[in-house]
């Protein structure tokens, strides 16, 4: 996964060499179109219908893992365990797991016509930080501190989530980007900096006040 990572660089950098940035950010101004460019400044058509197989192929296969992990857990965790508190049966989880299906293609649907244009490397990498700050400090200290409690955990996923959330909202990516404000109420672009050291320091203080 880090090589691969690695290696977008290497493709985002070539393909401005190559093809020059002014004909990538002339088909997608978010810059999505630099590796396809890229494949046919390089290969021509039988490379780029290639890439293009590839790169369906890989769609695919993540959004349909994506959908099935978020219906499994709208239907089964929340659902099931939270709501009826285990006393569903399996044709209620179905329905509930088929309604969540929908939902999720619904949201999908509008969130990516609300950042048509935006780069979706860059948006991976906003995903990447809601899951680093509501996972990664629970994961660690679970692991390698043994005094961390549930309250602990529980507290530093949702402040990491929530802050990351509305930090996002508050970043000049929604603020300028797509809102067309003057200004952001928060400078970064991501704020991973900040809201995984603040679920750290969370789970840390709830842990110790217990």
């Amino acid at each position: 996964i880090g090589f691969f990572y690695l290696m977008t660089f290497v493709l985002g950098f070539g393909a401005m060499v190559i093809i020059g940035r002014d004909t990538i950010t002339g088909v997608d101004p978010g810059g999505n179109m630099a590796a396809p460019l890229l494949a046919a400044g390089v290969g021509g058509t039988p490379f780029l219908g290639f890439i293009a197989a590839v790169a369906f192929a890989t769609i695919l296969a993540v959004v349909a893992g994506l959908t099935l992990s978020g219906a499994a857990t709208l239907s089964h965790d929340l659902w099931v365990n939270v709501v009826r508190h285990g006393r569903a049966d399996g044709r209620e989880e179905l329905i509930v797991a088929k309604c969540a299906t929908v939902l999720l293609a619904i949201l999908s649907i509008v969130a990516g016509i609300v950042f048509k244009g935006q780069n979706v490397a860059y948006m991976v990498g906003l995903a990447f930080a809601i899951a680093a700050s509501a996972n990664f400090p629970a994961l660690v200290l679970s692991i390698f501190w043994r005094q961390l409690t549930t309250a602990g955990a529980v507290a530093s996923m949702l402040v990491g989530t929530v802050s990351t959330v509305v930090l996002i909202w508050l970043s000049p990516t929604i603020q300028l980007d797509l809102l067309g404000n003057e200004a952001a109420w928060f400078p970064l672009r991501n704020p991973g900096i900040v809201t995984i050291p603040l679920a750290f320091v969370v789970a840390i203080v709830v842990s110790l006040s217990r």
